[in-house]
């Protein structure tokens, strides 16, 4: 892939304020009560969702910059390697995606009034809609574990390239 050899600032800004959601996200979606029907959302799944449309902004941007701002693979990587992070980044992207979005759509096919950060309503993207708001947790909880084991495998990838190969293959991506 041509491109620059490094990540630039903008990318790296957009990777880090996506990891620091990711580990806000993750505590209140597994913490917050479960909302029984005719029960309106609280303050747990206001925050969830207007974290999660944010996260959803911020990918949709991240994914643009990757596209029109490529980023050469680390040519000192085995081929193996390298097509296995590429594939892991493009997994990413759509396990990010497709747990924002079907969370958005499980809400909408609950019927929930849900606001971003109580300042302005959220357009809802389906109508109430019980059998399919199931259906569509089930695929929300299986992008979101999804997401969660490659996130675990990203970072543990990305560790060991920082101290078992220091190939500083990791450095491309920290701050300067």
């Amino acid at each position: 892939m041509p491109g620059q050899l490094h990540y630039g600032a903008t990318a790296k800004l957009l990777h880090w304020v996506i990891v620091a959601l990711l580990a806000v996200q993750y505590p209140i979606g597994w913490l917050m009560p479960d909302i029984h029907p005719g029960q309106a959302p609280g303050a747990a799944m206001t925050f969830h969702i207007s974290f999660g449309i944010v996260i959803l902004v911020l990918i949709v941007v991240r994914l643009i910059w990757r596209l029109t701002h490529p980023v050469a693979s680390e040519s000192s990587l085995p081929p193996w390697q390298r097509l296995s992070s590429e594939a892991v980044h493009w997994m990413l992207y759509v396990l990010v995606l497709a747990t924002t979005v079907s969370g958005w759509v499980f809400a909408s096919f609950r019927g929930w009034a849900v606001s971003f950060f109580y300042m302005m309503p959220l357009p809802m993207l389906a109508s109430d809609n019980a059998a399919a708001g199931k259906a569509i947790d089930g695929l929300h909880q299986a992008a979101e574990w999804s997401l969660l084991v490659l996130i675990c495998l990203h970072v543990a990838v990305a560790l060991a390239h920082l101290f078992i190969y220091r190939d500083h293959v990791m450095q491309r991506m920290l701050p300067k």
